[in-house]
């Protein structure tokens, strides 16, 4: 693939994503598409461009944004400036804009991590993404180092070279002592498959390793409520909560319900995860009519709500509508048909909440704190990036 073809589909992620996983799936995507709506594409676009300009007013003049503690939070950002649909940050690149890309860079560890202190799984594949948009060759170097990393940091208790442990294949915040969580993984496996043109030579593999993706495929479904190939007591057949995922193997973050005739525990599936389960499968190259993939699938049409983050109402919501642009514009999805039969387009309902939620300085804010929505250059990020997919695809 030319490396100029790969970028137009990386930054557009509409009909892109699913294009790099099954060709097949990707012409679904393309026939029959509905006339482009231009004066909503105007709108958004007008919505990115404010989201953009509070951005740039808001980065620290040694480069970073919110904090330097966290070069993931200035990763996002960066990626958000790359995919301007007017491309008015590419070339010349404007020297604030390279600032950003000097303090990533200056987090670059010895050992190929890209991090500060912590959060070392999340720090290094949200920085590659940011590297990977900027298209630049010198920094191939930097990313296979780092994408090296991260399959070293793929999880393997017990025996050896055997799924003998229910967070084998996963990947945690990065400490070997970590056990695997659905967040970490996910982040880490867009990473290593956005990453992969760079190592289609074996011998460009950091010490000749990839990613074991077999063994990822069995972690992400030691995470979903379906007994069919999840054979954990908790994993749940009921219509609530099948096909749905947790954050990892007996911990959902919405919690569980007690069977009070059997004392049976459920653990509850949930919406952000959940479309991070599906997309992780993809990237995986699990097909569309795969049983793991139609069940998350048939759970998140089941569940679909622009109002909350299923299962946990405020907390995490634009990293809901981030994840949820990704996964259904990976899937291929066009229009959108819900259980109850209602057809929906998905791309518009979800700009013009996120076009209702923008704030008059051209910022995003969630009231509720939990994982640092209370962050405005975090959500900011989240909403820009998933407007700029979303006009892709109006």
């Amino acid at each position: 693939m030319m490396r100029a073809e790969w970028l137009t589909r990386f930054l557009g992620f509409a009909l892109v994503v699913v294009t790099l996983c099954n060709p097949a799936t990707a012409a679904e995507g393309v026939v029959n598409r509905t006339p482009r709506d231009q004066s909503f594409a105007n709108e958004v676009e007008h919505a990115i461009s404010r989201g953009l300009t509070w951005l740039q007013a808001n980065q620290n003049s040694n480069g970073w944004w919110s904090t330097p503690d966290q070069p993931a939070v200035t990763a996002l950002a960066l990626t958000a400036f790359k995919g301007d649909p007017k491309n008015r940050y590419r070339a010349p690149e404007p020297a604030w804009l390279k600032r950003g890309y000097d303090f990533v860079l200056a987090s670059v560890q010895p050992d190929g991590g890209i991090h500060r202190s912590n959060l070392v799984t999340y720090n290094t594949s949200i920085s590659m993404m940011a590297l990977l948009a900027a298209n630049k060759q010198e920094y191939d170097p930097v990313i296979r180092k780092a994408r090296g990393f991260l399959v070293g940091l793929q999880r393997d208790f017990g025996d050896k070279g055997r799924l003998d442990d229910v967070f084998d294949g996963g990947i945690g915040y990065g400490s070997k002592y970590e056990h695997s969580d659905m967040g970490n993984t996910l982040a880490a496996l867009e990473a290593i498959y956005h990453s992969r043109h760079l190592v289609a030579d074996q011998k460009q593999l950091t010490d000749g390793k990839d990613l074991d993706w077999a063994a990822a495929i069995q972690f992400l479904q030691n995470c979903q409520n379906l007994p069919a190939y999840n054979k954990q007591k908790w994993a749940s057949d009921d219509a609530k909560n099948k096909g749905g995922f947790v954050y990892y193997p007996g911990h959902s973050m919405a919690g569980g319900e007690t069977n009070a005739a059997t004392g049976r525990i459920a653990l509850r599936s949930y919406g952000s995860i959940s479309y991070g389960g599906m997309l992780s499968y993809i990237y995986a190259n699990l097909k569309r009519d795969d049983a793991r993939v139609v069940a998350v699938f048939d759970w998140l049409r089941a569940n679909y709500t622009l109002e909350e983050n299923p299962g946990m109402g405020p907390q995490g919501l634009y990293y809901y509508f981030h994840t949820m642009t990704k996964a259904l514009t990976a899937y291929g999805v066009e229009e959108l048909e819900l259980k109850d039969g209602r057809k929906l387009n998905w791309r518009k309902e979800v700009a013009m909440r996120l076009l209702n939620l923008q704030r008059q300085d051209g910022s995003w804010f969630n009231d509720n704190a939990r994982w640092w929505e209370k962050d405005p250059a975090l959500v900011t990020s989240y909403a820009v990036l998933s407007l700029e997919m979303l006009w892709r695809g109006l």
